[in-house]
């Protein structure tokens, strides 16, 4: 089978790495899990995201669909990264400080197809929903 060939035109190219940070039913919700502070949590992604200067970016969304493995944070690569071969990487549990400083750390160097995520995030990457790896 040939090698497949991304090519992105516009915006596209020029896309940052995106953390997208779920916020549905059952991530960030401190009744499922008291005790974590899901406000501080996005607040510094949002912090470190507008210091990077573009960088990356950090985006909310509804449910992800994991909901057993909240909180879910999708890394997305940015356009480089896409024409490398990164693909969005899905991060379950991510509900500790450790966890969100490496986020930040593998998306401000780039992220997928850019950078390698650091060791231990590794041990947190969970497959996405049925849906979303039917459509690929």
């Amino acid at each position: 089978m040939p090698a497949q060939r991304v090519v992105s035109v516009g915006a596209a190219a020029r896309r940052p790495c995106t953390v997208v940070v779920c916020r549905g039913c059952c991530c960030g919700d401190a009744r499922k899990h008291p005790g974590y502070d899901h406000a501080w949590q996005l607040e510094r992604l949002r912090a470190a995201a507008a210091a990077s200067a573009g960088g990356f970016e950090v985006r909310t969304t509804d449910c992800l669909g994991p909901c057993d493995q909240a909180n879910v944070i999708v890394v997305q690569p940015s356009g480089a990264g896409r024409r490398a071969g990164g693909r969005a990487t899905w991060v379950g549990f991510a509900m500790d400080d450790d966890c969100t400083e490496e986020i930040l750390t593998w998306a401000a160097a780039g992220g997928p197809g850019v950078a390698e995520p650091p060791a231990t995030l590794r041990l947190q990457f969970i497959a996405p929903p049925r849906p979303a790896r039917a459509r690929r």
